[in-house]
């Protein structure tokens, strides 16, 4: 294992060289020829802020304190995982995200995409946050609301979109090394070298950690230790023209992630490979085709809390997630940008998995499971924007093609008896969906926006199969599992008071209709089952300005007033579970054009639930980040770095009274290097 993670920062740091071949008179053609290698996707439509987005850039990436990728959405004040906890302190397959207070749940109601490419986990649906290093990125785009377009399904809570740092964004050699509290280290290396008209881009980054106890103290027990972490990714890009109009893009990534959290032997493992080819063509006819496949796997070893003896081995969860699109954007006029064109994606995956009796001394295995099953959802989508003099027209449809096939589960006793052997009918259908906004420039300093949407989401194959013990709740899956459908609208205001200075306020009404929840049946069960609705409605609000003497200021609220509409049940009228009504977000940066740059992150979440019923409180939690860089020549500086410095209690799980805890005070000290 160590010897691979040297692996991966050794290929980052090692030049190397290619040679590429043209045939008789391209070579000549391509430099008599302007070429711009951008290494981009298609510009965006005009109607994109219509629909309310928040731009998250290149030097805010660069600026978290905790060098994670999760840590700078939060700055998007309404953005969630399932857990408070970042990917150092959690089960990876708790990551879920999601945005606009629709409800906490582990498998993402966000579409997630990196360079046009879907990210989440073909199995679980969650994201893999260590795998996205925010080193690597030129910037991040967070619209929240139903999504359309390519890969619109599943955007029911809104999508993210991760472009790939550009070649003049990257030093052509970079690296970092930090240290921190609890024994943690931070290694990142890149060389980016041109590459005839291209370039190609190649990073590694590991990090590991003796981790913090996030068990409170009055809980800990003998076989109680602190949540160490230890993972690795390294990423491939490469860039090469085709002629002075298009190019083709290529990104590899493999990674992999182990953990450890609360008990000594309750360990987890995520891995994948991940691969994805892209063709743009920028000319009059525009395209923007790609391709790609993910290898996933992911294990897990449950200790119990009571005899802290194994009681589950999910050993083995094998999946594989195949998809395209191609985009074509026909010349229509300049008043006109149509894009047209299909999608689809497939997944496929397995659960095995071995129980165990915790309660005898010898642990023996009681059962053998395995369950899994097949997804495809294929679509045609067409959106246009029509530019009016200050008003800009946006609307865009889709329609799906879904099936769920082949899944079963079937469990065998240790002697070897079939218990359970279930095979569930196939089922598949269509889906309709669409959006429409208009965005009015009042003035330069105002513009006047509202939108329209729907969207659906399918159950995940783990939803669908896969039970799970989180003592002492088990939680059962449910194979009938309907797809969640959205339905929302929203109206904004973007002001410009002043040179550098931008405000802008969204009201919003979301339903999201047969949303999964994992509902309470009997003491300690629940079931992933569809509700009728989870109503959201609320204001966000987000400022950004450059203020005098080199300081700059972002900030971002978020108060959601959510609540589920499920009536007969228990928890009709009660708020979602993991869902906060509050939340906000503040960064103060001074960063002068020389000498050293000092920024301060303070955030907060309010009240929320661990359950449906409300009877496990997560209390609110206010934290401050910090970090200074203090440049010292040669592109080398050093930087300090603080999470958490209140050192606030944060409650990431409240199981009746059994509590996790998240990061507590964390400082770093390191040194980065580009040139």
């Amino acid at each position: 294992m160590r010897r691979t993670k040297w692996l991966a920062l050794g290929m980052a740091m090692a030049p190397f060289a290619a040679h590429a071949e043209t045939p008789d008179g391209a070579a000549e053609a391509m430099a008599a020829a302007s070429i711009v290698v951008t290494g981009t996707g298609l510009a965006l439509p005009p109607g994109t802020p219509a629909y309310g987005s928040v731009v998250i850039d290149r030097d805010r990436l660069e600026d978290a304190a905790s060098g994670r990728i999760e840590s700078v959405l939060a700055d998007v004040a309404g953005f969630q995982q399932f857990r408070r906890s970042d990917s150092r302190a959690s089960n990876p397959s708790n990551q879920g995200a999601t945005l606009r207070a629709l409800g906490g749940n582990a498998s993402s109601r966000t579409l997630v995409l990196l360079d046009g490419v879907p990210v989440a986990d073909p199995f679980f649906g969650y994201i893999p946050f260590s795998a996205l290093v925010p080193d690597r990125l030129a910037l991040v785009r967070v619209t929240r609301g139903g999504g359309s377009g390519a890969f619109g399904a599943g955007a029911v809570a809104g999508t993210i979109e991760l472009a790939s740092a550009t070649r003049d964004q990257m030093p052509h050699f970079g690296a970092s090394a930090f240290y921190g509290s609890r024994d943690a280290t931070e290694l990142s290396a890149s060389i980016a070298p041109d590459l005839g008209s291209g370039y190609v881009s190649l990073s590694g980054r590991w990090d590991r950690g003796d981790g913090f106890q996030t068990t409170p103290r009055d809980q800990r027990v003998a076989a109680t230790v602190p949540a160490a972490y230890d993972s690795w990714s390294t990423n491939l890009r490469a860039v090469a023209p085709i002629d002075a109009t298009s190019e083709i893009q290529f990104r590899g990534t493999l990674f992999q992630d182990n953990r450890t959290l609360r008990f000594a032997g309750a360990d987890s493992v995520s891995q994948g490979q991940d691969a994805s080819i892209r063709y743009i063509s920028r000319g009059r006819w525009q395209v923007d085709a790609l391709a790609y496949l993910q290898a996933r796997n992911f294990s897990n070893i449950v200790i119990s809390s009571t005899s802290f003896r194994k009681s589950l081995d999910q050993r083995n969860t094998p999946s594989t997630g195949i998809g395209g699109k191609i985009e074509l954007r026909p010349p229509v006029g300049e008043e006109h940008v149509l894009r047209i064109g299909v999608d689809s994606r497939f997944a496929t995956g397995d659960m095995y998995e071995d129980a165990y009796n915790a309660g005898v001394a010898s642990n023996p295995l009681t059962s053998r499971r395995h369950a899994g099953g097949d997804q495809i959802t294929s679509g045609i989508f067409a959106e246009d924007d029509w530019t009016i003099g200050n008003l800009v027209l946006t609307g865009g449809v889709r329609a799906d093609r879904w099936s769920i096939r082949n899944g079963f589960y079937k469990a065998v006793s240790a002697a070897g008896l079939v218990t359970q052997d279930s095979a569930y009918a196939n089922r598949s259908d269509w889906e309709f969906s669409g959006r429409a906004g208009a965005l009015y420039h009042v003035s330069d300093a105002v513009a006047l926006r509202g939108a329209a949407y729907s969207g659906f989401r399918l159950p995940t194959l783990n939803e669908l199969y896969r039970p799970f013990v989180v003592f002492p709740i088990t939680t059962q899956a449910n194979a009938a599992l309907k797809p969640e459908k959205l339905k929302g609208v929203e109206g904004g205001i973007d002001l410009t008071p002043a040179s550098g200075v931008q405000l802008s306020a969204t009201l919003f009404y979301n339903r999201l209709d047969d949303a999964i929840a994992n509902v309470t049946i009997a003491t300690n069960t629940r079931q992933r089952q569809n509700v009728n609705a989870i109503v959201a409605k609320g204001v966000e609000l987000t400022a950004s300005a450059q203020l005098p003497a080199d300081f700059s200021l972002l900030a971002s609220y978020a108060y959601s007033r959510s609540k589920v509409d499920a009536p007969g049940m228990a928890f009709d009228g009660f708020a979602p579970a993991q869902v906060p009504r509050h939340s906000a977000s503040a960064m103060l940066a001074w960063a002068p054009k020389a000498g050293p740059e000092l920024s301060a992150t303070l955030r907060y979440v309010g009240k929320q639930y661990e359950d449906d019923l409300q009877s496990d409180v997560l209390p609110d939690a206010l934290t401050l980040d910090a970090i200074a860089r203090l440049p010292i020549g040669h592109g080398i500086s050093l930087v300090a770095r603080g999470e958490n410095l209140f050192d606030e209690d944060v409650v990431t799980r409240n199981a009746g009274g059994s509590i996790d805890l998240g990061t507590p005070r964390t400082l770093w000290i390191g040194v980065r290097f580009g040139q």
